[in-house]
Parts: structure tokens; C-alpha cells; sequence
């Protein structure tokens, strides 16, 4: 699988997006809208370290599942918080949870998956 490639991926945009945020819009954002941006940019870059766990360990039965999910989850949550916050426009709000249940239902699986068999 792809997993630690498209988790380090998500790192190097991560560590982009973070920088962007606390230099190039620092100026630009009302402090609400930047606390969201950079609530995109943590989320992205957790998510990113599981990936590439992910990598390591997707052989398991649901794992890549799990990973899929993650890949959803950060995609939907981060993006559509950087959406709003870059154009204020509150609908974004509405489809981060979509985001947000894309990784708790990918976390699930990889509990699942992971856990020790007899």
C-alpha cells in the first residue's frame, strides 16, 4: 500500500500549511479564522504520523480500510477547515464532520484490525 507515502505527503503539506498559517496569514486572518486554519493544519499532521504507522503495519484485515479512512478524514476535515477559514464561508463547517467520523470510524478499524488474536 501507498499509506507511508501519501502520510508523509500529508507531513510535508502539514508542516507547509503550519508555516503558511503562522507567517503568511497572520496578518490576514481574523484570529478565529486562524485558530481554524491551524486546528486544519494539527489535525492534518496527526493523521500524517498514523499514516505512515499504517504503512507499517496495513497487512491485517481491515487495516487498509482503516487507512483509506484516514486518507477521507483528512482530506474532508483539514480541507474544508482550510476552505473556511481562507474564505470565511461557514457552509465548510457543515462537511467537517464528515471528516471527523471518517477517522474515528478509520481509528475503530485499525483498533480492530491491530488487536491481538488468540
Amino acid at each position: 500500500m501507498y499509506f507511508s507515502s501519501i502520510g508523509a505527503l500529508f507531513l510535508l503539506l502539514g508542516v507547509g500549511a503550519g508555516a503558511f498559517g503562522a507567517h503568511g496569514l497572520r496578518d490576514h486572518l481574523a484570529p478565529e479564522m486562524l485558530a481554524i486554519f491551524e486546528t486544519g493544519a494539527r489535525y492534518q499532521l496527526i493523521h500524517g504520523l498514523g499514516l505512515m504507522l499504517v504503512g507499517q503495519r496495513h497487512d491485517r484485515p481491515g487495516a487498509s480500510w482503516g487507512g483509506w479512512l484516514l486518507v477521507a478524514g483528512t482530506v474532508i476535515f483539514s480541507g474544508s477547515l482550510y476552505a473556511l477559514a481562507l474564505s470565511g464561508v461557514r457552509l465548510w463547517g457543515a462537511v467537517t464532520p464528515v471528516g471527523g467520523v471518517c477517522f474515528l470510524a478509520g481509528w475503530a478499524l485499525l483498533a480492530r484490525a491491530w488487536w491481538p488474536s488468540r
